[in-house]
């Protein structure tokens, strides 16, 4: 059996590394659950695999040893003079449509002073990229009932995120990760993300070009970049840098007027634009492409950030009515995953679009569910009558000299909702509609 183990001033820090009997290496660390109180624990994980890497950092697949989940742990170097806006930020998130972040722990460099963060986040093994290239080498696109399912599921996220003030900065395919087999969408890679502050400026270049909003109010044009890629089979403004980027975009929704932009940055109101008429949207995608879904993206890809749709906005628009139908079902035949597990905090972000993000068919069945538990009170509030009638006798009985013994157990209905698996937040100021 082999044992290194490393340690520094931090106990987050310490790392031991054994040889198991199967000559698996087991790496146990000290590391702190990404949600609730900080209170560190060992975990051990092995069959550690190196499944991506970029300037970011490296992410290894491996595999806890308590409870043998699969996770995906995020390695990257920390700057020790800031704090890792990424991790402070994963560690607010709880929704069901975005990656969860498990433990999160730190480890030495081989360099004098390096320190890592690793992030423990839940594993899922596809992503929307992949997905598209899988039928794209078919000279296909995505099934439309998939590409509604994964597009309602990212608007929800983003809405989530929003709410909490928090901007992603960097949708796209590659950051969406999926399971193929609950049709489950999870967005990830924060480490772009930024809580928004007003009049704080924000770095321009940050977004992956081909999703880049004009005016850089990222996510909401970048999720109508990915809507149009997964509809046409490629991306909708493949520009080759910032200016190319910019005559694709001009290319198909015309020359912004002056006061769009104006109203994207005011720096750039004395450029000269090449005054171009916007393509029809018709004309754009496939003669069979549905009119809602050319009506969503018309509503997304809008130069004039106040007149673009909120994500919530997004998820009650006709295109996801499909999803709304009880009957529908993923091509394997199984259920949706569930899409309408609103929480408390969800619920008040646009509470006028409650009565079309929830479907009836849902509505009616928490109706029931509240007549229920309505019911199930007031027959315990009358059993309850009873037992202190029954009491109040035998209490006189008693007192008239007449021995009674009785035992009354009142037995308390929890007539409260069932937890919705996205767990609430407390609310935030709401976020632009990046």
């Amino acid at each position: 059996m082999e044992m290194s183990e490393q340690t520094s001033d931090s106990p987050s820090r310490v790392k031991v590394t054994v040889r198991g009997k199967d000559g698996n290496k087991i790496t146990t660390v000290v590391a702190t659950p990404g949600q609730g109180p900080d209170r560190p624990q060992e975990i051990s994980y092995t069959d550690t695999k190196v499944i991506g890497n970029g300037s970011f950092g490296v992410v290894y697949q491996a595999r806890l040893v308590d409870t043998q989940e699969l996770v995906a742990i995020k390695r990257v170097l920390q700057d020790k003079r800031f704090k890792n806006r990424e991790l402070q930020i994963m560690r607010r998130l709880d929704h069901c449509n975005v990656v969860k972040l498990k433990y999160f722990f730190y480890t030495s460099g081989e360099k004098k002073d390096e320190v890592f963060l690793n992030l423990v986040l839940e594993f899922i093994p596809e992503t929307v990229y992949r997905v598209a290239r899988h039928y794209s080498k078919q000279k296909q696109t995505i099934p439309a009932p998939l590409i509604k399912l994964y597009m309602y599921q990212l608007f929800r996220s983003l809405a989530y995120i929003h709410s909490l003030g928090i901007c992603h900065r960097d949708i796209k395919p590659q950051n969406l990760l999926l399971d193929p087999e609950t049709g489950v969408l999870k967005l990830c890679d924060f480490g772009s993300a930024k809580h928004l502050v007003k009049g704080e400026p924000n770095v321009s270049y940050i977004c992956s070009r081909y999703y880049r909003a004009p005016e850089l109010i990222f996510d909401v044009w970048s999720a109508g970049c990915v809507l149009a890629e997964l509809l046409l089979g490629q991306p909708i403004f493949p520009g080759d840098s910032g200016v190319d980027q910019l005559v694709e975009i001009i290319k198909v929704i015309g020359t912004p007027s002056k006061e769009q932009i104006r109203e994207m940055n005011r720096n750039y109101t004395e450029f000269k634009f090449p005054q171009i008429k916007a393509h029809p949207w018709q004309k754009v995608f496939r003669a069979r492409t549905s009119p809602e879904a050319i009506d969503l993206v018309s509503r997304l890809l809008e130069y004039t950030p106040s007149a673009r749709i909120t994500p919530l906005q997004a998820c009650a628009h006709a295109f996801f009515d499909e999803l709304r139908d009880p009957n529908t079902r993923l091509p394997n035949g199984r259920e949706l995953p569930p899409l309408f597990n609103f929480t408390e905090h969800e619920l008040k972000i646009q509470p006028s679009l409650n009565s079309i993000i929830i479907p009836s068919h849902i509505r009616n069945t928490n109706a029931s569910g509240s007549q229920a538990s309505a019911s199930m009170s007031a027959s315990t509030s009358s059993t309850d009558m009873s037992a202190n009638a029954a009491t109040t006798s035998i209490s006189n009985v008693t007192a008239a000299g007449t021995t009674a013994a009785s035992t009354f157990n009142s037995q308390e209905v929890n007539t409260s909702g069932d937890t919705a698996s996205c767990t609430n937040v407390v609310s935030a100021p709401s976020a632009s509609n990046a």
